[in-house]
C-alpha cells in the first residue's frame, strides 16, 4: 500500500480526514485542521508515523518502507472503540457545572493516551528501523 491509496482506504473506512496528515497525499484536506493528529511522511529515507500535538511533532514509530508504515497508520486509525455510554443524570449535571475540571481531565487522558501509543506493542516484532524513537 502506497501513501494514495492509504488516502482512498481510509476515506473509504469513513475516518474524517482532519485525524491524520499524509505527505503528498492529493486527498488530504487543506484548511484548518485540528491540533492533534497523526501523520505519516518520510524522513531520510526512512517512513515515518508520528503525531502532532500542539504543533510539536513526535515520532511514534520509524519504517524502512512505505508499505509496512501505511498499514501501521491505517490500523491505528481504524481501530474500533466501543461506543459511549449514555450519561447518568449525575454525570450531565456535573459537565454543565464543571467544565473546566472535566477539560482537564480530558487533556490528562489524552496525554495518558498518547503516551500509551508511543509504546512498543506487546511482542513487538521489531518491524520499525533501530527501535530508537524520538520523544
Amino acid at each position: 500500500m502506497d501513501r494514495h491509496q492509504l488516502c482512498e482506504a481510509l476515506s473509504a473506512a469513513g475516518v474524517p480526514a482532519g485525524l491524520y496528515e499524509i505527505a503528498d497525499c492529493p486527498g488530504s484536506p487543506g484548511g484548518p485542521r485540528p491540533e492533534d493528529r497523526l501523520y505519516l511522511e518520510e524522513q531520510a529515507g526512512e517512513w515515518v508515523v508520528g503525531v502532532q500535538q500542539r504543533g510539536v511533532r513526535t515520532v511514534l514509530e520509524r519504517f524502512p518502507d512505505e508499505d509496512r508504515a501505511c498499514r501501521r497508520l491505517y490500523a491505528q486509525l481504524t481501530q474500533s472503540t466501543p461506543p459511549p455510554s449514555p450519561l447518568t443524570p449525575e454525570e450531565t449535571e456535573q459537565l454543565l457545572h464543571d467544565s473546566e475540571g472535566i477539560q482537564r481531565r480530558a487533556r490528562e487522558q489524552l496525554a495518558r493516551a498518547l503516551d500509551a501509543a508511543r509504546q512498543p506493542p506487546t511482542g513487538d516484532t521489531g518491524q520499525h528501523a533501530g527501535g530508537d524513537r524520538d520523544r
